[in-house]
Formats: structure tokens, C-alpha cells, sequence
């Protein structure tokens, strides 16, 4: 799940800065939980996840995400011109830390490992959306025409970070309904394949 924090323009008119990619800042942070059965796991996911303001619940895993934008202008002969953009991306990807495994039944220890890594899937998966945003709102600021005045340009470059972040937050919330929606068949599916790999020897039980 993803929760966007807060939005930064820096807006720099006159200054130029080198051109470069999106940027992204990874972090991770993480929540204990306990639990033998795979009721009590479920029940200390409920408890203990991080809570998400988009749904007003706590979820197993959650990515928070702040955006920020450092814009040159160059002022010339009566227009301004965007003249580098750089977006950064930071994201803070919280995930559980499971402290029972050792008193648990090997079918939910492969339970867990299948899940935990789902989670940890789905998370990269927020952050590789974010950066795939920024990249497309880098893109779309330096594409833009010349402007009379560097006030005129700064009012297009924040009309053109909302859409953008609009866009970002629109995909975020798709792809966790359509996650939401294949759950149970994607699980079930990865613990097929998890314990044909086990059975097979290539990876522990």
C-alpha cells in the first residue's frame, strides 16, 4: 500500500542545475510480530502493520513516498525557459519481521515465506511506480515551450507536478485494487511453486 506524505517544488528560477535522471532514496523500516498459527500471524498484521490513510486500516507492508522538484529557469531576450528538471523520489518501504518462526509448524513457516515475500514484491513494485512517474514528470517539464515571464513558467511547472502527481496516485490506487483482487490466487499459486522447489530440494524448507 502506498501513502504520499507530502509534495516539495523547489523552484530555483535562474539557476541551472545538471540534467539527470529521476531520483529515488530507498529506506526501510520494520514491525515485529509473533504469532505459531497462521491465525495469530493474520491477527498480529491486523494489529501491528502500518495503518494507511488512503484506507484508514493497517496492512501488512506499506511504502511512504515524498516527491520533490529542483527546477532551473533561464531568463533571456523577454522569456523564460525550463532549462533542467530533477525529480526525487524518497520511500520509506515498511515491512514485517516474523520472531516466531522457530516454534512454528514448517507449513507455516513456507505459509510465511511465501507471504513476506509477496509483500516485499509488492511494495518494490509502489516504488518502481513513483520512479516511473517522476521520470515521465522530468520529461514533461522540459518539454515545455518558452514562457513570457519565469512566473509564468513556475505556474506551468506546478500545473504540470499536480497532473503528475494526480496521474501517480491514480496508478498507485489501480494496481493495489487489481493486487487486492488476484490475492488469493496469486498466493496460493506462489505456495504451489514454493513447495515444488522445496520437494525439489533447490531451495530449504
Amino acid at each position: 500500500m502506498i501513502k504520499r506524505f507530502f509534495v516539495s517544488a523547489i523552484l530555483a528560477a535562474g539557476i541551472i542545475t545538471p540534467a539527470a535522471a529521476a531520483n529515488v532514496v530507498k529506506s526501510y523500516s520494520y514491525f515485529r510480530i509473533g504469532g505459531r498459527t497462521l491465525d495469530q500471524i493474520e491477527d498480529q498484521l491486523v494489529k501491528r502493520g502500518p495503518k494507511v490513510k488512503t484506507t484508514g486500516l493497517r496492512h501488512p507492508g506499506a511504502t511512504r513516498m515524498s516527491f520533490s522538484t529542483r527546477i532551473g529557469y533561464s531568463e533571456s531576450s523577454g522569456s523564460c525557459r525550463i532549462v533542467s528538471a530533477v525529480v526525487t523520489v524518497k520511500a520509506q518501504v515498511i515491512l514485517p519481521v516474523w520472531r516466531d518462526r522457530r516454534h512454528a509448524e514448517e507449513d507455516v513457516r513456507i505459509f510465511w515465506d511465501t507471504l513476506s515475500a509477496d509483500i516485499r514484491r509488492h511494495e518494490s513494485r509502489h516504488v518502481e511506480i513513483a520512479r516511473n512517474h517522476a521520470l515521465a514528470l522530468e520529461k514533461a517539464l522540459k518539454a515545455t515551450y518558452p514562457q513570457k515571464t519565469c512566473d509564468i513558467a513556475k505556474a506551468k511547472a506546478k500545473e504540470l507536478t499536480a497532473r503528475a502527481l494526480a496521474d501517480h496516485d491514480r496508478d498507485q490506487a489501480r494496481f493495489d485494487r487489481v493486487e487486492g483482487i488476484n490475492f488469493e490466487s496469486r498466493i496460493l499459486r506462489l505456495l504451489q511453486y514454493r513447495v515444488e522447489r522445496i520437494e525439489e530440494g533447490r531451495i530449504p524448507g
